[in-house]
């Protein structure tokens, strides 16, 4: 029985990586590994609420230029709360034709986190 996924997001720098995920995304740090002892390569496990990320600098870990899609309560919470937070905006808040309000922005590695809510 599966019981989790964890997407892993290819960061060049994992502390430009936690600022943005930590302090305008609203993650917080879970744990974070160095095996050197430098700032990078780092492996980092960062936490919202029920929603997991990984991010790494490591050059086996993924590619730059992946996509989560996270699904929130409120989206429009969401967007006034990183707007606050001078966090910026791809798309949206939109309504799509398929049923989702979503919201897109991208990191400084040019991976793409959208979030959705059902449009209910």
């Amino acid at each position: 029985m599966f019981k989790l996924a964890i997407p892993v997001l290819h960061v060049s720098s994992s502390v430009v990586a936690e600022e943005f995920y930590c302090d305008h995304l609203g993650f917080r740090r879970e744990s974070a590994y160095r095996p050197s002892g430098d700032i990078d390569p780092c492996h980092m496990s960062l936490v919202r609420d029920d929603v997991r990320l990984h991010v790494s600098s490591f050059s086996g870990d993924a590619v730059s230029g992946g996509v989560v899609y996270l699904r929130v309560d409120d989206i429009d919470g969401l967007h006034e709360e990183l707007l606050q937070k001078n966090v910026s905006i791809d798309t949206g808040p939109i309504n799509q034709e398929w049923g989702n309000r979503e919201m897109y922005l991208k990191d400084s590695d040019g991976n793409s986190i959208r979030f959705f809510c059902p449009n209910i």
